[in-house]
This record gives structure tokens, C-alpha cells and sequence, in this order.
């Protein structure tokens, strides 16, 4: 396997001395490592283990806003090129490599780690996958209990946190990527002009009745729905083959995606996310709405996002938990109200305590 590296050098206003730039002595401590006394400190080092998607790449932008230095592990056929741009540190590496990516973290004197991007846990299911993967001796023994003796299910929460205990015995931590960027997560209400219809908002309703018991289960977090009928459940397709496959299924378009944290939701991985990429999935597949858990699912490149939804006449509503009502979105793009629209009360379908309510 091809390895590698990239150290940059950085010069930006955030590690000048607090004299030269106006940046305060409290500032100046954080991000250049001064202390009050004039010395200096260790600057602050944060690991990112990357897989998929722009997320790895925006959370180091963050970090590095923040004056933080971050090293980096992007996982092969996964990790986005050019993710060592934004890096202090960056190297490739395998996916079935913990042990390497132990020895990586140590020797650079990380011990805060972010689980970032999505695995395409389907490449665990290929043939000949022990073969191609290779996976080093920490990786076997870690998931003996899962792929050989099958004591143990390999359910994502079961494997993600077998990785997570893991790196742990080693003295690394997994911290949640949203307490670097908390931004990143979806604020509560209607986020485009068009709010769902009367319909919609019942297919929303029976859609997320039904996505909270499969996160349960941790089968998936995303349901397709049509006039309250299933079209389809993720599973370990991920969200975007679920959505094509609901879209074949449902050939007259107009369905509405659901997608929710389950009730059990680890911060430190697998949290809900949807970019660009979803929105240009469901305009291709014919769908019409798409509702997501306020504060427990990470909107990616949200300007780019409500403009492709505001033109093509999507929905995106963002909802709390159940008996809180959603309230204005806060990005300034126009909406046509501030709380979304509901069926009256004679008409909306009580699913229960996991079901949002969308009554005035």
C-alpha cells in the first residue's frame, strides 16, 4: 500500500504574537501557546481518522480555525484527495489497519481523535475481502468475536464501538466531530421556502415512526416514504442507494425521505449527515421532501444545499424532539413561514412518543 505524508508550515494571523496582530492575550494563549507568563506550550493536536465525503475535510478547516494542528489518517478508497491540504499531518492508510493507525496517533502525541466520513461498510462483504484488505494482527484480534467465532453481531454500533475500545486500552479517546463544529449540525424548522404539504407532513409523521424503530434495531437511518407506505430502508447500502431504490419503486416521484439519529445515537460516529450529494440523489430519483432530526444530524454545505432545494421546489424540514415545535430557520434564506404547516388536528395520526409532533 502507497503511504503518504504531508507536513505543512503555517503563518496566519492566528500564530502571530498577540502584539503585532491585536489578538488577546487569552487568544494568543490558545492559539499560539503562550501562557500568561511568556512561555510557551504545547500547541494543541487533535487526530482526524477519515473516510468518505467532504465532512473530514470541513472539520479540519474548522480545527485549524481554532489554531489547532491536525494530523490526519485518510482510510484508502474512502478519504477524499487533497484532504492533506487542510492538514498539519496526513497519511494514507488501510482500512482494516488499526493497529497502524494506533502506532500513528502515539507516536505523534494524539490522544483526542475524531471519527470522520463514511465507511462503505459493503467492502467488509466482497470476495476475497481478508485478502485485499490485509488486516494487521490489532484489527484481527479486535473483531474475532465478529467476522471469525461470530459470538458477537456486526451491527455498526457493535463494530464502531469494538474500534473505539480499542484505540481506548491505548490511551486514545474519541471525541464527537460536532464539538469541533457544532455548526454543522441542522438548526430546528422549515429550511426552504416550500413547506410540505398537508400529505407530506402525514408521510413525515409514518416516516419517522418507522426510521426511529430501525435505528433502534441499527439496521439504518433513513426510510422513503409515499402515502404513508414504505418504499424503502436503509441498510448497509447507505443513504443514497436507498433513496435510488425508493425512487425505482416509486415511479410517480413526489416521496419524502426521513432520515433520524437513532434513539441510542453515539455522537462520536455514525451521526446522521446529508450534503449536496442527498439533495442531488432526490432530485434524480423524483423525491420532494427531505426531514431530518434538528441537532443530531449534520447538514453539510447548507447555502449550496437550500439553493439546489429552493430551485428545484424540494422541502427540508429540520425537527426537535417529539412535543417541541420547530421554529424559524436561522440562515436567513427566505421561508414562507416561520413554523412548518400542519394537518389539522383531527387528521394527524398519533405513532406515539417517537413520532414529532406537528400539532399547533
Amino acid at each position: 500500500m502507497n503511504k503518504q505524508t504531508n507536513r505543512t508550515t503555517r503563518v496566519d494571523a492566528a500564530h502571530s504574537p498577540a502584539g503585532a496582530t491585536g489578538v488577546s492575550p487569552v487568544l494568543a494563549e490558545q492559539a499560539y501557546g503562550q501562557d500568561a507568563r511568556g512561555g510557551t506550550q504545547p500547541q494543541r493536536r487533535v487526530g482526524l481518522w477519515a473516510g468518505w465525503g467532504r465532512y473530514p475535510a470541513i472539520v479540519a478547516e474548522s480545527l485549524r480555525r481554532q489554531g489547532t494542528e491536525v494530523y490526519c489518517l485518510g482510510i484508502s478508497g474512502h478519504a477524499e484527495p487533497g484532504l492533506e491540504k487542510v492538514c498539519d499531518d496526513f497519511q494514507w492508510i488501510g482500512l482494516c489497519k488499526l493497529g497502524s493507525a494506533i502506532r500513528y496517533f502515539k507516536r505523534n502525541g494524539i490522544t483526542e481523535v475524531t471519527m470522520v466520513g463514511k465507511i462503505h461498510k459493503v467492502v467488509l462483504y466482497q470476495p476475497w475481502r481478508w485478502l485485499k484488505l490485509l488486516p494487521d494482527w490489532t484489527t484481527i484480534r479486535t473483531f474475532v468475536p465478529h467476522f471469525w467465532t461470530r459470538r458477537k453481531d456486526c451491527r455498526d454500533d457493535t463494530l464502531l464501538g469494538a474500534i473505539v475500545d480499542a484505540f481506548a486500552a491505548e490511551g486514545i479517546h474519541f471525541v464527537p466531530a460536532t464539538d469541533y463544529a457544532p455548526e454543522l449540525l441542522a438548526s430546528e424548522g422549515v429550511l426552504t421556502r416550500r413547506e410540505p404539504s398537508v400529505a407530506e407532513w402525514r408521510d413525515i409523521e409514518f416516516g419517522w415512526l418507522i426510521a426511529r424503530h430501525m435505528g433502534r434495531l441499527d439496521i439504518g437511518q433513513s426510510v422513503v416514504v409515499k402515502d404513508q407506505a414504505v418504499m424503502a430502508v436503509e441498510a448497509v447500502e447507505g443513504t443514497d442507494e436507498c433513496i435510488r431504490r425508493g425512487g425505482s419503486l416509486c415511479r410517480a416521484g413526489g416521496f419524502t425521505v426521513v432520515k433520524v439519529a437513532k434513539p441510542q445515537q453515539d455522537m462520536r460516529f455514525d451521526v446522521p449527515t446529508v450534503g449536496r450529494q442527498t439533495l442531488e440523489t432526490m432530485i434524480d430519483a423524483g423525491g420532494r421532501v427531505l426531514a431530518i432530526e434538528a441537532a443530531r444530524t449534520i447538514l453539510l454545505e447548507k447555502p449550496e444545499v437550500l439553493e439546489l432545494a429552493n430551485r428545484n421546489r424540494l422541502s427540508i424540514v429540520s425537527l426537535v424532539r417529539p412535543g417541541q415545535r420547530p421554529g424559524p430557520p436561522d440562515d436567513g434564506v427566505e421561508s414562507s413561514a416561520l413554523s412548518p404547516s400542519a394537518p389539522p388536528a383531527s387528521a394527524t395520526v398519533d405513532h406515539g412518543p417517537d413520532c414529532p409532533s406537528t400539532r399547533r
